[in-house]
């Protein structure tokens, strides 16, 4: 049965109740320690993890279970992809972003949308007033996909799209232009998130109900398998579970929960799994407690090879790696004293590297006031350079291995989250646990507890709860005019005017058929985007279909 998050953060109450001596502290009150939801002793020592096995636990970097990393050479081979996520206003605004950071080292483009496009509304539509290019980049249509990789060939980068009730749209949109670069779509890289179960738990920018969306997710997993088959068709995300206030535990669980879910899915649309589990990729949160951070990825790598190849029977060894990217966390930043933000940044995405991820992102220091700037968030991709090349921890692979603490973790996570997943399976898999509920209110239940041991004192926020006088110093911030929203909505209705309107409609009753039937959607979404149908009117054509997702209340 897995613990309550009281029950686990009970743990490092006691585990302090010997003080150090020797002249080291004098009292609980002198020692600086950071609540945890997974219990260790002061000191943890071989005893302490039983009949741990190293060569079945812990092996070797590349090898089953994979706890030491996904590749044998790991950054002594290649260092991780620094994906600097960045994504606001117009698409000529966003491509300047990409542009600059591209010039300064970053190794992979990662787009944010903004909320219409998420949500698949033009941004002419209504309900998208005032959220026009705030969030993210507003795009709809292949005009504006066209600007935002303007002078970029996508066929030489590596493109993660946050992206997922209308990422077969936007994934369409990619496509056609690198179709117009003349691109070898064979060897198209990158991600695109397309993970909606996660937005059910905990983000909510879903659109139609829940089997209906999975069918989409599936019908883009069959489609690059044959198309793009260097692309990974999934990001299964724990990151906004995290955000949402999830435990570390509850983290893993949920996540490969809905990659269990995902990949039974497909096996129910006729894949094979070896076919398209070697293209899924995972999204994780880099988070405020350093050790556990570390375990965490370590955890969800040896637990996920192990149902893949006892639940699904995987026989490729691609198929059995839970490989990632990861991000600090944004919940973890403050608007009070927002420069120690940096320092947050810089532990956390050590952390990441230390638990071997794939990609990164860090965070800019203001983003708990605003979009990061661009003095920001080249600090902040300076943050990951110089982890990779000044701190040496990318010279020997997997240095914590074999630490105590951090194998101790290694197994309570994994087993914490093994718990939560069989819990789920009694309840008849994530898709019921869902719709009963479940998961949003144990997340629910933990952001509760966390927050009121903040209010407390219990867990110490530097310059909020604790250490928080002095005078704020001001921060310079980035700010998204009214008149984008204008601008963009003056273009759109100027592409409407001039497409050729009689092949658009055409291309738009070709998703509705496909929608209503069992064929893919991908072609016919395909056809539609280079018919200059915008993200709005395709999301619409489904809609038609599949109805909306009406959102309930859990207590």
């Amino acid at each position: 049965m897995a613990r309550s998050p009281s029950e686990l953060k009970s743990g490092i109450l006691n585990s302090n109740s010997q003080v150090a001596s020797g002249g080291l502290a004098e009292s609980l009150q002198d020692v600086p320690t950071v609540p945890a939801t997974i219990p260790l002793p002061t000191q943890v020592t071989a005893s302490d993890l039983g009949s741990w096995d190293t060569e079945r636990e812990l092996g070797f970097p590349g090898e089953d279970p994979y706890t030491r990393g996904v590749y044998p050479t790991m950054y002594r081979g290649r260092l991780w992809t620094m994906r600097q996520y960045a994504g606001f206003g117009t698409a000529a605004e966003s491509n300047q972003r990409y542009r600059y950071l591209l010039e300064h080292g970053q190794t992979g483009l990662s787009v944010a949308f903004d909320l219409p496009t998420q949500i698949g509304l033009d941004s002419d539509h209504p309900l998208a007033a005032g959220e026009v290019g705030k969030v993210g980049v507003a795009i709809d249509s292949l005009e504006d996909m066209d600007t935002l990789f303007g002078g970029i060939p996508l066929g030489r980068v590596s493109t993660s799209m946050t992206i997922n009730a209308t990422a077969s749209i936007l994934l369409a949109l990619y496509v056609a232009v690198a179709r117009k670069q003349g691109a070898d779509l064979k060897r198209l890289a990158g991600t695109v998130q397309n993970d909606v179960l996660k937005e059910y738990i905990a983000r909510g920018t879903y659109i139609y109900p829940l089997r209906p969306a999975m069918r989409v997710v599936t019908d883009i997993f069959a489609w690059c398998q044959a198309e793009l088959p260097n692309w990974n068709t999934v990001s299964i995300s724990g990151y906004h579970i995290r955000e949402a206030g999830s435990t570390e535990v509850q983290e893993v669980a949920f996540t490969l929960a809905n990659g269990i879910a995902y990949v039974q899915a497909a096996l129910d649309a006729g894949l094979a799994v070896d076919e398209f589990a070697p293209r899924l990729s995972f999204f994780f949160n880099a988070h405020n407690n350093f050790l556990e951070q570390i375990a965490k990825f370590r955890a969800a790598r040896r637990l996920w090879a192990r149902v893949m190849r006892e639940r699904f029977g995987a026989k490729d060894a691609r198929s059995l790696m839970l490989r990632f990217h990861a991000q600090t966390a944004g919940s973890a930043l403050t608007a009070q004293q927002p420069e120690n933000n940096i320092v947050r940044v810089a532990l956390q995405a050590l952390a990441a590297v230390l638990g071997g991820c794939q990609s990164l992102h860090a965070n800019g220091l203001d983003e708990a006031l605003a979009l990061p700037t661009e003095d920001a968030a080249l600090l902040a991709l300076r943050t990951q350079q110089i982890i990779a090349h000044e701190s040496g921890v990318a010279n020997t692979i997997d240095p914590v291995g074999g630490s105590f603490a951090i194998e101790k973790l290694t197994n309570q996570i994994e087993a914490g989250a093994e718990d939560y997943i069989k819990r789920i399976d009694a309840l008849g898999g994530m898709l019921r646990a869902i719709e009963e509920g479940y998961p949003q209110a144990e997340i629910q239940q933990a952001a509760y507890e966390y927050q009121q041991s903040v209010e407390t004192g219990e867990q110490v926020v530097v310059g909020v709860n604790r250490f928080a006088g002095g005078p704020e110093k001001p921060i310079p911030t980035l700010t998204i005019h009214a008149e984008i929203e204008r601008s963009q909505v003056a273009r759109l209705v100027a592409l409407r005017k001039r497409r050729d309107s009689q092949k658009t409609k055409a291309s738009l009753a070709e998703v509705e058929r496909r929608a209503a039937s069992t064929e893919n959607l991908m072609p016919a979404i395909l056809n539609a985007v280079e018919a200059y149908a915008t993200v709005g009117e395709i999301s619409d054509a489904m809609r038609r279909v599949f109805g909306e997702f009406q959102e309930f209340a859990v207590f």
